[in-house]
């Protein structure tokens, strides 16, 4: 049993990482429990100052004593914690029927005085010392270096010259042939060449990034002063250089935030979804580099948007949640200008507490959070715009908008982005991101998100105990509901409008209605065809809730058409172009300004983890959890990640004749597994015993699964 602290990630242990600083006078604790106990009925926990103390079971801060729960975490309640002091503290659990088990390992966490502008705990940034993975001499006195991979970080020069001179070092992200860096790859694709004066003999250089004077007068998340600036590069050259050159020679410092590379793995019986697997799982490492989500290198500035596809894509590749919540409590006091992304900060903060089960986020900002959803703004019917003149100063004070953002005062619809553009292909009908959306007084993109956020605000509201905010909440969202099908439904085609007077449809409006739950039952059929017929119409950003939707809605073969496909719309085209961290767009042509370093070109990563395996949350917590798996026309998949529980694994194949999934369950959970049923000419087994379960809307479902390794079959007769 393997015990931690929830303020510091999963399996982050002190040998491998350094000590994040807990700073809340209560902090909280969580544990992983064998998958050998189905429950815990209880649990003791012991803070102590030293390591001896508790391996005598004693503890001078904190005893909780047996406390009768459920649930496999704590509150502390002990001594005052002292400033600059590591603790060390250990857990025992009663399993469900008054089984004692042992104490878990110590485990420890350093406290630190309370920072009022960071409320939650979070880890320094690391950095790696790596060397290059190809030299190679290109002329005289010339040299070529590649990394690999695309990362944002530090070059140091180790050089033995035999003169004293100047040499040239080149750095970029890009190549224009082999072994040339590509001196003009784009706007914000980088390169940089400096000079350098090598000495006679052995020397250590450190090269230094020049500040981007444009960039910081922006109020960009500046690096810490401990690590120092950083710049994306892959490729190195060097030039009139006279001495020898090796791969111990050139070390570039890759910065980023602490990443378990064995927290997750995924592979399956399709080469290029696997490669998109990794490209998306890097990107959430590499583009770390700062400790909040920012939109890359070129802003440096965290987005709401980008913030919630980089959270839930985190949350699929390792079990970090402190880069979220940092994220979050920054985005709510220094907003973006899109009117959609207030309305993420309600997502972002309920996806929060159902991956991790602690309600402290929700606790500390519920008021920030009803500001956010923007309800000023609602008409008479309940719908909302940003364009009836609701925009007081008095309401975009309370939204923390105090001055215009790049020329916009106050919020504009976005919908997707960018809106405009020139390009149009074989693959795209309009300019643009928005397939053509046109934007009238009520949007139709806007109020989907609205009502999604009020559903959630609901179940906030529950959450914290407050029946009469719930009720509320209710009530509004039936009604936007109810005017949202009057407003923007084409009752002609039963598909979504754009706008309150526009005929025109498009995939963003009918893509967003479907993953929020605005599409009843007798209209799914044509909006699903819509949404299939307008293929890969929106941006990266966008492609989050196509491929949410699709899978919602029984769409899986095609929505791993999307995943796999090899047209210039596609995560294929970004690895095709060499890029080794998704693109902020689908191509160059399509967003000439874009840059190589996006993690919000990243949905992939989650889409993989909690729609084709399937693997979710159900209650806060992973205390329930689903396994739905949706392969298509996949014949093998293998799934391993970690939470806050501890490790899932899935292991699928499936033949015409048989489809066989095994899977392990961490302790102290409870799962409901589906298993694909096409057909009634099968049989199910659960552990080699036969099932006589009726399967519906495709899917055996087998609930109350309980912790360990379970196999299911279904064979044909």
């Amino acid at each position: 049993m393997l015990s931690e602290t929830t303020l510091e990630a999963a399996r982050k242990q002190p040998a491998d990482y350094q000590f994040a600083r807990i700073t809340s006078v209560q902090p909280a604790f969580s544990w992983e429990v064998d998958n050998r106990v189905a429950q815990v009925s209880a649990y003791r926990v012991l803070v102590a100052s030293s390591p001896q103390l508790l391996a005598k079971n004693n503890a001078d801060y904190w005893d909780s004593g047996q406390q009768q729960s459920l649930h496999s975490r704590a509150i502390y309640a002990g001594k005052p914690l002292v400033p600059g002091t590591v603790y060390y503290w250990q857990v025992q659990v009663w399993a469900e029927k008054g089984a004692q088990q042992p104490f878990s390992e110590t485990a420890s966490f350093y406290y630190g005085d309370p920072d009022p502008a960071e409320l939650f705990a979070y880890y320094p940034l690391r950095a790696d010392m790596q060397q290059p993975v190809l030299v190679k001499k290109t002329g005289t006195g010339t040299y070529f270096l590649d990394f690999g991979k695309d990362a944002l970080g530090q070059l140091h020069l180790h050089l033995t010259s035999n003169v004293s001179d100047s040499i040239w070092i080149e750095v970029g992200e890009a190549i224009e042939k082999s072994y040339v860096i590509h001196t003009s790859p784009g706007r914000n694709i980088r390169y940089r060449k400096l000079a350098l004066f090598v000495e006679k003999g052995t020397h250590d250089y450190p090269i230094h990034w020049p500040a981007d004077l444009k960039r910081n007068s922006r109020n960009p998340v500046l690096m810490p002063n401990y690590i120092g600036e950083v710049y994306p590069f892959r490729y190195v050259a060097l030039s009139n250089f006279t001495g020898q050159l090796d791969a111990k020679s050139v070390t570039r410092k890759m910065v980023y935030y602490p990443f378990d590379e064995q927290a997750s793995s995924f592979t399956s019986s399709d080469t290029i979804l696997n490669q998109v697997w990794e490209l998306c799982k890097y990107s959430i490492k590499a583009t770390s580099f700062t400790g909040y989500y920012v939109d890359g290198d070129r802003e440096r500035i965290p987005y709401e948007a980008d913030a919630l596809i980089n959270q839930l894509s985190h949350y699929a590749v390792d079990a970090e949640y402190s880069m979220a919540r940092r994220s979050m409590t920054y985005l709510l006091y220094h907003p973006t200008w899109p009117t959609e992304w207030s309305l993420q900060n309600v997502l972002i903060a309920w996806n929060d507490y159902l991956y991790t089960g602690d309600d402290l986020l929700l606790k500390t900002y519920y008021p920030e959070l009803q500001k956010k959803i923007l309800m000023p703004l609602a008409g008479t019917d309940g719908l909302i715009s940003t364009r009836t003149n609701k925009q007081t100063d008095e309401f975009l004070m309370s939204i923390h908008i105090t001055k215009p953002f790049d020329g916009r005062r106050g919020l504009h619809d976005n919908v997707d982005w960018p809106q405009t553009g020139n390009y149009i292909g074989p693959e795209k009908e309009y300019g643009g991101e928005t397939d053509g959306f046109v934007y009238r007084p009520y949007n139709a993109v806007v109020n989907a998100y609205y009502y999604r956020n009020l559903v959630l605000m609901q179940q906030i509201a529950q959450v914290l105990n407050k029946p009469e905010d719930a009720a509320f909440y209710e009530r509004n969202a039936r009604q936007v509901y109810d005017s949202f099908r009057a407003v923007f439904r084409d009752t002609k085609t039963g598909l979504i409008k754009d706008g309150d007077s526009t005929d025109h449809t498009s995939l963003h409006a009918n893509m967003f209605a479907l993953a929020f739950g605005l599409v009843p039952s007798e209209d799914l059929e044509p909006v699903k065809q819509f949404i299939k017929s307008r293929r890969m119409a929106c941006s990266v950003y966008g492609s989050q809730f196509l491929l949410d939707a699709l899978y919602d809605s029984g769409m899986s073969e095609y929505a791993l058409e999307l995943m796999t496909a090899t047209t210039q719309r596609s995560w294929y085209n970004m690895i095709r172009t060499g890029s080794t961290i998704t693109l902020e767009a689908w191509d160059k042509v399509y967003k000439p300004n874009l840059d190589l370093n996006h993690a919000w070109g990243a949905a992939p990563a989650n889409i993989i983890v909690r729609k084709l395996m399937g693997v979710e949350p159900l209650r806060p917590g992973f205390e329930r959890i689903q396994i739905k798996p949706q392969l298509g026309t996949l014949t093998s998949a293998s799934l391993n990640i970690l939470t806050i529980k501890g490790a899932i694994s899935v292991n699928i194949k499936k033949s015409d004749a048989e489809f066989r999934m095994d899977v392990t369950l961490p302790g102290s959970t409870v799962t409901d597994v589906y298993i694909p049923a096409n057909t009634t000419d099968y049989q199910l087994f659960v552990d080699a015993k036969r099932k006589s379960i009726e399967h519906k809307n495709g899917f055996y479902k087998i609930t109350n699964v309980q912790p360990g390794k379970h196999t299911f079959r279904v064979k044909s007769n």
